[in-house]
């Protein structure tokens, strides 16, 4: 039940405050590793504390012949473990060294000996919890894995180094867009994961239905009760007209009000069952239809709906009232692409901003993705380090160089006169470059890697290219769009002035090929108070990759869905 002469918790809190700050994690009774081994003198002036820690062991090693273990634990608070040492008499050490057992202890810090490269260590006094790991069974060893074999065990690879320092700078990503756009004066705007519009118009949407659901049911439900037949009906009318002449006859014969009640009563349950008879001779089996198409109209929301590519036309709507917005949530994509670049659910970073052109929104994403590479470097550079030793050295630096140096700024005619000439100096591309195509990655990646070797704003893009509410240029070719370029990833933030002329508009739907019905409501910002304004979105997963420089978007996100998979 406990040692007697162990202090109590609120004890321990007490003994565990240092410089007049709480070691302890403010909703539980253990001090994160981070707290202790992350402090510049690497733990060292915490000596003498009593604590208690948790986490999960990494590696394990029994010493001196059984007489205690070296475990390495890590809470996934920070990329370092502790080191604690356990004595034999404490636990069972055979338990406690396997690789992945969750452990709770508590102990005094203590400084190692000289010459060791741990700063502070926790020798153990009692163990308090033990969650044993079979080794023999234990998919995540110690051993290097591939990130492809993680994928296999998407719910245990936050275990892994990576992919808990994965975790983390997502956080700080996520933490730093909400500063920034909270800091410049935007309001954060929830819009809808169910949509009945397409941002993009390119039709790759995944459907939202309950149709097929409720056609299995009903096809289940008359199989096991059989719809009525003509017979069945007939019966029914007829049982009917009985009890309605049985009425009638009672009062011509002017018969007790009770008798007559009692009829009636009668009449309307005959009533009652011919029109759930009729009803349900109607049921059909399979998912209904109207004039050979899919009925619509008795789906869950009336008509047709998908899961939203993008959520930038709702969040229009906020800003063309209240001036400064983002979204920051989910997107989706019925793609059936396998490329390291693509998901089907992925996440954007969608800003607006009203009475602004294509200059502000370039000065806007510039400033942001300069933020986040600079919360990076000051708030999670211990997770940094672990990239450039793991994947990509680079980069810390890349960080630094982006967080420091000015966007360099050119056309899109300007960025394929740039192209063509490298391709008359011999360099090769897989996509060939003319005017009026859409830059494939390797031409993005040239520009800002060869060319400029920086990051790249690209502006003024053929309207064939871009999207209809993009605003049309007074050259009638090209639109006010801009994509930033970065190293690794190419196109990083896409853009735009959006369109606000009523008739442009319109007639931009029209030659994209859209209906405008769904599009009404969007035109209605145009048609009432409209307002120059623009926005851009920003692929969350890729500001990971070209962070972090791991090459495939599967492993910067929690739980990847792409073609095929969709686990947990």
């Amino acid at each position: 039940m406990g040692d007697p002469a162990t202090p109590p918790v609120s004890e321990l809190a007490a003994m565990a405050i240092i410089d007049g700050a709480s070691l302890k994690h403010p909703f539980s009774d253990r001090v994160p590793v981070r707290s202790i081994v992350c402090r510049p003198d690497g733990g060292a002036g915490l000596a003498g504390n009593r604590v208690r820690a948790g986490g999960w062991v990494k590696t394990g090693r029994e010493q001196g012949k059984g007489s205690f273990a070296f475990l390495e634990v890590n809470d996934g608070s920070c990329p370092a473990n502790l080191q604690v040492i356990v004595d034999a008499g404490v636990e069972d050490l055979s338990t406690l060294v396997q690789t992945g057992t969750c452990v709770s202890v508590e102990g005094v810090l203590k400084v190692p000996p000289e010459g060791t490269k741990q700063k502070i260590e926790l020798r153990v006094e009692r163990v308090l919890h033990v969650g044993p790991t079979d080794p023999a069974k234990y998919p995540i060893p110690k051993t290097k894995l591939s990130l492809e074999f993680l994928r296999d065990h998407i719910h245990l690879r936050p275990r892994t180094n990576t992919i808990s320092a994965v975790a983390r700078i997502r956080n700080a990503l996520a933490f730093a867009t909400h500063s920034f756009f909270q800091e410049h004066g935007f309001l954060y705007i929830h819009t809808p994961i169910v949509t009945t519009s397409d941002c993009e118009g390119a039709g790759e949407m995944f459907q939202v239905t309950t149709l097929i659901s409720e056609a299995e049911k009903l096809d289940k439900e008359l199989i096991e009760n059989p719809p009525p037949t003509e017979a069945d009906i007939e019966a029914a009318r007829l049982t009917v007209m009985q009890k309605g002449e049985i009425v009638a006859q009672l009062k011509a014969a002017k018969a007790t009000r009770d008798d007559i009640s009692a009829a009636v009563a009668g009449l309307k349950i005959a009533k009652e069952n011919l029109s759930r008879l009729e009803e349900r001779a109607k049921l059909k089996p399979g998912i209904p239809k109207k004039d050979g198409k899919i009925d619509y109209s008795q789906d869950f929301f009336s008509r047709q709906a998908f899961l939203t590519v993008s959520g930038q036309l709702q969040v229009e709507t906020y800003a063309c009232a209240v001036t400064s917005v983002y979204t920051f949530g989910p997107t989706f994509r019925a793609e059936h692409s396998h490329t390291s670049r693509h998901l089907a659910e992925f996440w954007m970073v969608e800003p607006e901003i009203a009475f602004a052109d294509l200059q502000d929104d370039m000065n806007c994403a510039e400033a942001y993705v300069k933020y986040m590479c600079q919360w990076l470097l000051d708030k999670c550079f211990d997770d940094m380090e672990l990239m450039a030793k793991l994947y990509d050295k680079g980069c810390i630096d890349r960080l630094r160089m982006v967080s420091s140096t000015p966007f360099e700024r050119i056309s899109y005619t300007e960025a394929v006169r740039l192209l063509e000439e490298a391709m008359r100096g011999g360099k090769e591309f897989e996509k060939n470059v003319e005017w009026g195509i859409d830059l494939a990655s390797e031409h993005e990646r040239y520009l800002t890697e060869e060319i400029f070797k920086k990051p790249v704003i690209v502006y003024n893009y053929p309207k064939g290219i871009k999207a209809f509410y993009m605003r049309l240029n007074d050259d009638s070719k090209t639109v006010a769009a801009m994509d930033i370029l970065v190293p690794k990833v190419g196109e990083l933030i896409g853009g735009s002035q959006r369109e606000e002329r009523y008739e442009v508009i319109q007639q931009r739907i029209v030659e994209m090929g859209l209906p405008l019905e769904p599009y009404d409501w969007y035109l209605d910002l145009r048609r009432y108070g409209t307002v120059k304004h623009c926005g851009s979105g920003l692929g969350f997963e890729r500001m990971i990759l070209f962070a972090t420089g791991i090459d495939n978007i599967r492993d910067v996100i929690p739980f990847p869905r792409y073609p095929g998979r969709a686990d947990l």
